[in-house]
């Protein structure tokens, strides 16, 4: 089956953060957004199908997740990733973001350390602070135009700050960075001997461009499976951010013990009948539209990467092993950093995500996103251009 990316589908009437939010965020609805993580393609008509399934019954009343539904994810996660799951390993959170709020609370106490990558995604440590624990960061390095890992700094802190849980994006976001089964291990054993309780962040572990290859952290050593825990979810992989449903797989009995405790304290684990159907239907009958999809990507990505080559050969960006954001730096403008997302949106007219919001790192950088009608890209990168071509409006 081909499937139709090149649809342009108006998104205006629906709430859409991505689409609905211009004006406020940006002072404009002329703006174009190519900013928050949301594809716009149309999902697999196959979980389209099974949503209308729960319509056509009439009554849309509480649900529990079914056999089937672990054994979705069980084989899926099996596949494609070499994690050998059981079904006792997984549980249910509305969200990845929901998820790590979880472990911070059950895991570290008020005023503790938990460390995080610089740049990392947004949520990581606004969940840390809100959470009333300390941000300590790990700033990456750029080494041959893609993200580091700066292990000294890392010991030293996990020594210094006595640091109890390490929150890491596998793919990094926003780098893109698909981080290799050595890397992942160097800090997996740092962690292991330092008694850090490591969450991996793989919600964009399926969206991978070959020859590049994803590794789960768990998968890597037995022993790891005692204090890694790994939060993901279908909605990221197909577009489905609105069903609210992502898995915690942790394969430590004690771990899950305390999980399961504090879940059981804020209702946690309750998921809608809507976010169990779609992820068991995406897991079962759209690897095909995954697949699909993947092309598509790749060849906005070329085409993002050839633009950027011959027509501002001076902008530094990183080409994504993984995800659908790019990374790029905006230095050349001479433009103050709080000032770059609003000379995009004013004068280029496009929507990106400030990098700085990714922490100091993140300074004079910006974030897009091109999961969207290869028409679309096309027409931001104009707009991106201009924006360069015109830096003092």
């Amino acid at each position: 089956m081909t499937w139709n990316f090149d649809e342009q589908i108006d998104r205006s009437a629906q709430n859409s953060i991505k689409w609905g939010y211009s004006k406020r965020l940006f002072g404009d609805e002329a703006v174009l957004p190519m900013w928050i993580a949301d594809m716009d393609f149309a999902n697999s008509p196959l979980i389209l199908d099974a949503l209308k399934k729960i319509m056509d019954q009439r009554i849309i009343g509480y649900a529990f997740p079914p056999d089937s539904l672990y054994q979705a994810i069980i084989d899926w996660q099996k596949k494609r990733h070499n994690l050998q799951l059981t079904p006792k390993d997984i549980l249910f959170s509305p969200g990845v973001v929901p998820s790590i709020a979880l472990l911070i609370q059950t895991f570290t106490n008020e005023q503790e350390t938990v460390m995080i990558h610089d740049p990392v995604y947004t949520p990581f440590e606004n969940m840390i602070t809100l959470n009333n624990r300390k941000v300590i960061r790990s700033s990456l390095i750029i080494e041959d135009g893609l993200f580091k890992m700066d292990f000294i700094d890392i010991e030293q802190q996990f020594i210094e700050k006595n640091v109890k849980l390490f929150i890491l994006s596998n793919p990094h976001n926003p780098g893109g960075r698909v981080w290799n089964k050595q890397e992942l291990a160097q800090l997996a054993d740092l962690c292991q001997k330092y008694h850090v309780v490591l969450c991996s962040d793989e919600i964009h572990g399926d969206l991978i461009y070959q020859p590049h290859e994803f590794i789960s952290v768990a998968t890597i050593k037995e022993q790891y499976k005692d204090f890694v825990i790994t939060l993901t979810a279908a909605t990221k992989t197909f577009n489905l951010a609105g069903i609210k449903n992502s898995m915690i797989f942790v394969q430590n009995e004690d771990l899950r013990n305390a999980l399961v405790v504090a879940q059981a304290k804020t209702e946690q684990n309750g998921i809608n009948t809507f976010g169990y159907a779609a992820t068991e239907a995406a897991f079962t009958t759209s690897e095909s539209w995954l697949e699909e999809l993947m092309v598509y990507l790749k060849n906005n990505l070329d085409t993002i990467c050839t633009f950027f080559d011959t027509e501002l050969p001076e902008v530094f960006y990183m080409r994504p092993q993984g995800t659908y954001l790019l990374w790029f730096d905006c230095s050349s403008l001479n433009i103050p950093d709080k000032q770059l997302a609003n000379h995009f949106a004013q004068v280029g007219k496009i929507g990106l995500n400030a990098g700085s919001d990714y922490g100091p790192s993140g300074t004079n950088y910006m974030r897009l996103n091109f999961a969207a009608p290869h028409e679309t890209v096309v027409e931001g990168l104009k707009r991106i251009n201009y924006a360069f071509e015109h830096p003092k409006d």
